[in-house]
């Protein structure tokens, strides 16, 4: 690491006069960006060896990139099967039916009752032999919920008995968990690392994220074992770019796949981009009290707790939780404070998606359907991050307003007349 070359890098590139040399990352960039991954997403011990990283226009386009360069690379093929750790951000399942890539998916389930962890009969469904990898977001989207370390345990033992199965681990909330482990630290040869700055820095429009795979990776000897015939199409797929296209790393696939190959000279992120990424892992790292940390999880933390009291319900403690997201499942609050038969009324005569239509059209609040995640369609799903603090207990009393509303129309249908079917609920507005 030169510090003069580092400040003529910073220099040159923040006035955006060059192409990306190299295309997949800026060199000083890249060694700031390890470091900031390492304490990031490693968590300790960390794993040794080195991460080669590609800068992308968020994570967005990491998945993007991924996803073609897996097809691209014959790694995972049309009609193959892949595991989806569900609830999941939505277009996991949606770019899995896509006709450029036609994968079938099992559903591997984070269980409420565990504190959204996935019990161990969900991570066998790893052992079929057809299932070639497992893609999941940590911690979780919607569910805000971190693997345990029992959890990382679990798959590992999958990973002894199959050690040719890819994992995908999707982590930008991991830095909303003090202390978080990820997949690439526990199991850096079998993973691909998908990181956004987006959601720490709160900087969604500069569009900065990573693609990481360390230098000894599974990605490589799958393609090294691929039957000659194969071989001869990626040899005509890269034989542009280098003399030796069965050298070229997986991840520099990646890069060139992300311009088609043909425009790879002009593939990489912008320069003031990459900028905005050297900096803003710079500044995390010089934060050795974690001040910054701190102070995003409290802001989160005090608008997790005016929800929770809003809702006038009491909820444990979860040392994986991270503050960012929050699942309220509507039938499981209505069973436990209205009663059996006005779920089974419910299930009956509304629609799982009136609650958000109710929310928005009476209460003037906006919140995601939780079915569209793979999550149980009676759920709504809560962002902490972007609303003012007074907005959450608002949400939490609408959400009792409707189950009111829902038990009103309840006893009107069973001529109970006002009669108590379950616990007390708040009054609600009849529609």
């Amino acid at each position: 690491f030169d510090p003069d070359k580092f400040v003529h890098e910073l220099a040159d590139s923040i006035i955006g006069d060059h192409y990306p040399v190299p295309d997949r990352m800026l060199v000083h960039n890249e060694q700031v960006v390890h470091e900031y991954l390492l304490w990031a997403m490693c968590g300790n011990p960390r794993p040794k060896g080195t991460y080669k990283i590609y800068a992308v226009e968020g994570g967005t386009a990491a998945m993007c990139y991924t996803f073609k360069s897996l097809k691209s690379n014959r790694i995972l093929n049309p009609g193959d099967t892949i595991a989806l750790g569900v609830p999941i951000f939505t277009p996991y399942l949606e770019m899995a039916h896509l006709e450029d890539y036609d994968l079938h998916f099992v559903e591997v389930h984070a269980k409420q009752e565990q504190k959204f962890q996935y019990p161990d009969e969900e991570i066998k469904k790893l052992l079929d032999p057809k299932v070639k990898a497992f893609f999941i977001v940590n911690p979780g989207n919607p569910f805000a919920v971190a693997l345990s370390p029992e959890t990382i345990k679990q798959i590992g033992a999958v990973l002894k008995k199959r050690p040719d199965l890819i994992l995908l681990t999707d982590d930008v909330y991991g830095t909303f968990v003090p202390g978080f482990r990820s997949l690439m630290g526990e199991f850096p040869r079998n993973t691909l690392g998908v990181y956004s700055y987006s959601k720490y820095f709160g900087c969604t429009g500069w569009r900065l994220g990573t693609i990481a795979i360390h230098e000894d990776n599974i990605f490589d000897e799958i393609i090294a074992k691929h039957p000659e015939s194969i071989k001869k199409k990626l040899d005509k797929r890269y034989g542009t770019l280098t003399l030796e296209p069965r050298k070229l790393a997986f991840i520099d696939r990646i890069v060139a796949d992300s311009r088609d190959v043909a425009l790879n000279h002009t593939a990489g992120l912008s320069l003031p981009q990459q900028v905005m990424m050297t900096m803003f892992s710079l500044s995390e790292l010089m934060d050795t009290k974690k001040d910054y940390q701190k102070a995003c999880l409290g802001i989160c933390k005090k608008r997790v707790e005016a929800t929770i009291e809003g809702l006038d319900i009491e909820v444990g403690p979860n040392e994986y939780f991270d503050y960012y997201y929050g699942l309220i499942d509507f039938e499981f609050f209505a069973r436990k404070y209205l009663g059996e038969d006005i779920v089974k009324w419910m299930k009956k005569n509304v629609h799982p998606l009136d609650i958000v239509f109710r929310l928005a059209q009476d209460h003037g609040i906006v919140l995601l359907n939780g079915g569209g995640f793979a999550a149980p369609d009676w759920s709504v799903r809560i962002s902490f991050a972007n609303l003012e603090n007074h907005v959450y207990d608002d949400i939490g009393r609408a959400t009792r307003a409707i189950a009111r509303g829902y038990r009103q129309a309840y006893e009107a249908d069973k001529g109970k007349n006002g009669k108590a079917a379950g616990k007390k609920a708040p009054k609600a507005k009849k529609r």
